[in-house]
């Protein structure tokens, strides 16, 4: 079995009712977790109001558009992405990402 060595983790995106907060609870869980699992954090979330998430993160990238998703996916080669954490954004991003095959590639 391949153990995950990285993952990217998807934000909530930028402050939006009943998401940006959401994702600093949820997405602070998710990295103390993969922390505690010595799996490397790259975070992509630009909810620059607060740094709760980003102080956690091994990287923190800006901003949620699949284009630049795809060149963070392309120079950080993740084991995995992680994105149901706070909100409908990474939700869309990630599913975006599937159809267009970029996560073939």
């Amino acid at each position: 079995m391949e153990s995950v060595r990285k993952v990217i983790l998807i934000g909530s995106g930028a402050i939006k009712i009943a998401e940006a907060a959401e994702f600093d609870y949820s997405g602070s869980q998710a990295i103390k977790a993969l922390k505690e699992e010595d799996i490397e954090v790259v975070l992509v979330n630009p909810n620059v109001a607060t740094i709760q998430t980003g102080d956690m993160a091994d990287r923190v990238y800006l901003p949620i558009r699949e284009e630049f998703l795809e060149r963070v996916i392309e120079a950080e080669r993740p084991d995995g992405i992680m994105l149901g954490f706070g909100g409908q954004t990474a939700l869309d991003a990630g599913v975006r990402l599937w159809r267009s095959g970029a996560l073939d590639r």
